[in-house]
């Protein structure tokens, strides 16, 4: 049974719709493209980071942990998630944050200390050597009472509130899109549809082919070769959280005729290559595809008009 103090945030959380994406050019290639509003659950905890969170927390409670550590950038909507949720918990958070610390916080930092997060600020190098830790006991010198978190919550554990998304899908679909950092939220979306289903992900940062194999590790108890799904790595966009002006310009335009707002490291990357995919016939007509607004949109904060830039965020 779910930690009673989950359950209650649960119960404030608001409905993740399925909003209908009406395109003319959509209608000629005989395809409809729906997207689930997981952005609309909550102005912090939203999208997959609530979803993936959820039972890593409930697991965290049952040991009665003291104190969550964990690891993102400078604008991660991983730790600013965990550091709100963790102060309605009652429970102290650690951020391990990578570069160096800024002289002026920015707003997604300051964000994370009024929520009592601690901050450690670490080298690129050793950033990178976290990423190793990646069971929820494996960081060394963990003390009792602390919990390991990996990267953009990472663990087996975040496959169970994934799921539960699936199941929220009420329409007949075929292809369920999703725009992958760390690969946990495609893990749990191909560890729940049924066999005919496909599940696309698009990849948001360049040279991620190893998403694959970390799909795998993660889905370790699931046959993988019985399931369709499939990485795309052309729509990164010269790499993790960069933007250029046709992809600014495509959200821009989504913004304004779908009334969504949407951001670029993530979701509104996925969308344009969902967009291009159709325009090249890649889906067959008389397909229904439900593409993942992941939330995240605190991130926003972070991006500099004057260079198309988006600051690093995880």
């Amino acid at each position: 049974m779910l930690n009673k103090q989950l359950v209650a945030l649960e119960q404030k959380l608001g409905s993740s719709i399925l909003n209908f994406i009406d395109e003319p050019f959509i209608k000629e290639q005989g395809v409809e493209l729906w997207l689930k509003r997981d952005d609309l659950l909550h102005p912090v905890i939203s999208g997959n980071k609530w979803r993936k969170l959820k039972y890593i927390l409930d697991h965290a409670l049952s040991l009665n942990t003291q104190k969550i550590i964990s690891m993102g950038g400078a604008y991660s909507n991983h730790l600013h998630a965990l550091a709100y949720v963790a102060k309605q918990l009652g429970i102290a958070s650690h951020g391990i944050v990578r570069g160096e610390r800024p002289e002026v916080l920015n707003p997604s930092l300051v964000d994370m200390s009024a929520w009592e997060m601690s901050l450690e600020f670490i080298s690129r190098c050793e950033y990178r050597k976290l990423r190793s830790y990646t069971l929820s006991t494996t960081l060394p010198e963990l003390q009792p009472g602390e919990y390991w978190l990996p990267e953009g919550g990472a663990l087996e554990l975040a496959l169970q509130g994934v799921a539960e998304l699936v199941g929220e899908c009420d329409i007949n679909y075929d292809v369920l899109c999703v725009p992958c950092g760390t690969a946990t939220t495609m893990a749990g979306l191909i560890n729940a549809v049924p066999e005919n289903k496909q599940v696309l992900g698009f990849a948001a940062l360049k040279g991620a082919g190893f998403l694959t194999n970390e799909i795998k590790r993660l889905l370790n108890h699931v046959d993988c070769h019985n399931l369709d799904w499939f990485v795309n790595l052309e729509y990164h966009f010269g790499g993790f959280a960069k933007i250029t002006p046709t992809l600014d310009c495509f959200i821009n335009q989504f913004e304004q005729t779908h009334k969504i707002k949407l951001e670029p490291v993530y979701t509104g990357k996925m969308l344009y290559g969902i967009y291009d995919l159709i325009r090249q016939g890649y889906f067959k007509s008389g397909q229904k595809i439900i593409a993942i607004h992941t939330g995240g949109l605190q991130g926003n904060r972070g991006f500099a008009s004057q260079n198309l830039r988006y600051m690093e965020k995880s």
